[in-house]
């Protein structure tokens, strides 16, 4: 008996939605917390910055992440799962230095800026996430 093939949705199109909700979350971040800024001018500009940022925070928690988990497990399980609260604000503080350093305008003053941040940015995402179809997003 062989099970009914699903139609997938295309790859390039379910990264590009990843993005776009990642770059919408970190432009309400940047509206809601102090201390993290956007700046560059024009709108073209602020879109361009605000995606280039989104490929960056994609890279940072996809290469430092899971080895931050590994190591860090004893503390995630000290604290019941906190102290990934303290990793996504300095991920996110390290996404707004890296962002500086490139020559973007995007700033992140400090860990609770990026702490707030990545508490908003993860809300954003998460909300923008149920009202995206899932045949578009495949995560």
């Amino acid at each position: 008996m062989s099970m009914p093939v699903q139609p997938r949705g295309n790859a390039a199109v379910a990264f590009v939605v990843r993005v776009i909700v990642v770059a919408v979350a970190v432009w309400v971040s940047t509206l809601v917390v102090s201390g993290i800024e956007l700046g560059g001018g024009s709108t073209g500009r602020k879109v361009g910055t605000l995606v280039v940022v989104a490929l960056i925070f994609g890279i940072v928690n996809a290469v430092l992440k899971p080895l931050i988990k590994v190591l860090g497990c004893p503390l995630y399980v000290l604290t019941l799962g906190l102290f990934g609260l303290v990793v996504n604000g300095l991920l996110f503080w390290l996404v707004g230095t890296l962002s500086k350093n490139v020559g973007l305008p995007f700033v992140v003053d400090g860990f609770w800026a990026g702490f707030w941040g990545a508490i908003v940015v993860a809300i954003v995402g998460f909300v923008l996430h149920l009202i995206i179809p899932d045949s578009i997003d495949r995560r």
